[in-house]
């Protein structure tokens, strides 16, 4: 449903509203038309909405998808305010959001396991209860090309410093790249996403 635009600290969650809100503008820095979601949207456009211009999160987190039904390049976003692109994404191989979901963090333990091979298979890295922004500096410098998810919900990135394309991984198993959305078996750095439910955490700024 669209409205017309109001202050983003103007909109403040009501008790008993749903756990999850995300407030989508059609123009940059929270102005033109808003629409509001509370839950998984496969396709923007049949619900009204234009284009996607600057994001509101007031509880998450979230995923972004480039194309309808949560398909091609992925963006996380957790609660916080996005005024613009270069506020979610720097890989700009895009500029189009068609779907949302809501992302669940049932977990207060993280544990990833990545691998060079798919299936499991090579060398690996494993990270338990922390973000690493360079698996480079942690002694890894294999591809990924399969992931283990035993706790948590994590994103990985395509190159260090969390930039580059963003991959969502949820508790589970990934056997090959497609599985987790990725056109080449390239990750260098990963960072839980953590629920306000567990910790207290604004919108994620990318190092510049």
């Amino acid at each position: 449903m669209a409205t017309d635009h109001q202050n983003p600290a103007s909109k403040q969650l009501q008790p008993g509203t749903s756990a999850f809100k995300l407030v989508i503008y059609e123009q940059e820095n929270f102005q033109g038309r808003c629409h509001e979601l509370t839950g998984l949207c496969n396709n923007l456009q049949e619900a009204g909405v234009e284009k996607v211009g600057s994001i509101l999160v007031l509880c998450g987190p979230w995923v972004g998808f480039e194309q309808a039904n949560c398909k091609g390049e992925q963006y996380v976003f957790e609660k916080g305010e996005y005024p613009r692109w270069d506020s979610w994404t720097n890989s700009r191989r895009s500029d189009t959001i068609l779907a949302f979901r809501p992302i669940k963090v049932d977990s207060q333990e993280h544990k990833i396991v990545l691998y060079e091979n798919p299936s499991f298979a090579g060398k690996k890295i494993e990270i338990i209860d922390d973000d690493v922004p360079s698996f480079h500096a942690h002694g890894y410098q294999e591809k990924v090309s399969s992931v283990r998810v035993q706790n948590g919900t994590w994103v990985g990135y395509q190159y260090p410093g969390y930039r580059g394309y963003q991959y969502l991984f949820e508790k589970g198993e990934y056997k090959d790249t497609s599985e987790f959305g990725a056109q080449f078996p390239q990750i260098q750095s990963v960072r839980r996403i953590r629920d306000m439910q567990w910790h207290q955490r604004g919108a994620f700024h990318p190092v510049n």
